[in-house]
């Protein structure tokens, strides 16, 4: 027997030699010299990519294995039920326990995605997602081999508890002009339309389409395209709900904000420091917020006339990187912003100061959006290393991270959705996660 004093020591981690790189496997060093092995260069890109990768891989099977968890010691559906009817939670603070539960167990399953045209059906990459307010259709942006995007819509009245296929409607006449920012708009209907801003690459190029060009009625009884005008790269854009400053979109370009009218074509300019990255109308006041590169985010009141040298910026606040997306809160006084350097802040529009910072969303210099659910109390953005991060609004504790199912890369970010409501009023909740060529749903079990 040994002594009761005996200590058992572990040998020393290896240190880090540069241009070395150490394999725990094989427990030893390799030379980081590009080239140097004609059949398997070793690079720092490609050691990363690998320790990635096996990473991704891992949390895949342990998604799998484990059906139900929690990110909080003690929250189970009794015990909420318990404290529910005990009175010691509020209606409010049970929904959204709930919801957290629900999102910690939802399980991941892939859609059947059916087109009219099955030549064209999965066949591209998915680049952007966007849902309208009733989450009962999504509009899509996909990339095509020749160049340029391809635009549809998903109907998701399909996505059912039992099934899980939806209906892909194309218009093949809009496929040349690539597409970095997308929303609805509501002219005649609530979503009647959407705002297409074009990117840096092509001639910049603004236009608003009607959403039944995207539909199965006979081509004949279409409207055409409502407007469409060529401008500077655009960034980003977005639709004004509130009446005094009705029919417009606004467009963030380089240096200058545009708000168009589309119904008399009146516009006007705001001129900026800053490339606009993100926009936001407000609802109870025409009252435009605008991220720029620079970091800044600034407000503007529309209705203000254009006279030159006069600042038009009321509220203002800073980030420390480039603001690649906002959100303003329902109430209004308060606004959620993400930055290019991973940050993600709430901030109190009465004091212009940071109340809260959500922690672990990855980003260096990717224009990704945010995706914020008052009613079921989640935030959710997806990173630019493609994990799909879910935290609690109320206290920002990270509630999931969700691996892709494929393997990480620049063109295979995931665009997302999260609703308790897919496909409406009586839609399933769940994430719907667009990846490459494929539709995912992760339900709520």
């Amino acid at each position: 027997s040994y002594p009761s004093d005996f200590v058992t020591f572990s040998p020393p981690a290896p240190q880090e030699l540069p241009g070395f790189y150490y394999d725990s496997e094989k427990n030893r060093y390799f030379r980081l010299l590009p080239g140097h092995n004609n059949y398997n260069p070793l690079t720092k890109e490609s050691v990363q990519y690998k320790a990635m990768e096996c990473k991704r891989l891992r949390l895949l099977e342990e998604e799998e294995k484990q059906k139900k968890k929690t990110t909080r010691a003690g929250l189970n559906s009794s015990v909420l039920l318990q404290k529910r009817q005990m009175g010691l939670l509020s209606s409010t603070s049970y929904c959204r326990l709930v919801h957290e539960l629900k999102v910690n167990c939802m399980q991941r399953r892939k859609i059947e995605i059916h087109s009219p045209d099955s030549s064209v059906a999965g066949t591209n990459n998915f680049k952007i997602i966007v849902a309208d307010v009733a989450c009962e259709r999504i509009f899509t942006v996909s990339d095509v081999e020749h160049g340029g995007c391809k635009y549809g819509i998903i109907n998701l009245s399909g996505l059912g508890k039992e099934s899980l296929t939806v209906e892909m409607y194309d218009n093949l006449y809009f496929t040349n002009r690539k597409v970095n920012s997308v929303c609805w708009a509501s002219l005649t209907h609530p979503d009647s339309h959407l705002c297409l801003m074009g990117i840096a690459e092509t001639p910049g190029c603004a236009s608003l389409l009607p959403a039944s060009l995207f539909s199965s009625t006979n081509p004949g009884d279409r409207p055409g395209m409502l407007c469409s005008f060529k401008i500077s790269t655009a960034w980003s854009c977005a639709w004004c709900l509130n009446p005094q400053a009705d029919n417009c979109f606004s467009t963030g370009l380089t240096r200058r904000v545009l708000v168009t009218n589309v119904v008399t074509g009146h516009r006007q300019t705001f001129g900026t420091s800053s490339d606009v990255l993100a926009q936001q109308f407000a609802r109870q006041t025409p009252v435009l917020y605008n991220g720029c590169r620079s970091g800044e985010i600034f407000s503007i009141d529309v209705r203000q006339r254009n006279r030159k040298g006069q600042s038009w910026k009321a509220i203002r606040l800073f980030h420390g990187s480039a603001v690649t997306s906002i959100h303003l809160m329902e109430a209004e006084d308060y606004l959620m912003a993400a930055d290019m350097a991973g940050k993600i802040k709430l901030w109190d529009l009465r004091t212009t100061k940071c109340v809260k910072q959500y922690q672990g969303h990855h980003n260096e210099y990717a224009i990704l959006p945010l995706h914020v659910n008052e009613e079921e109390g989640l935030l959710t953005a997806v990173g630019q290393d493609c994990y799909t991060r879910i935290w609690s609004l109320q206290d920002a504790h990270l509630l999931r991270t969700i691996p892709s199912p494929h393997p990480s890369s620049k063109d295979a970010i995931p665009s997302v959705v999260f609703s308790s409501r897919l496909g409406g009023r009586r839609g399933v909740p769940g994430l719907l996660m667009a990846v490459k060529q494929d539709l995912y749903h992760f339900s709520y079990i």
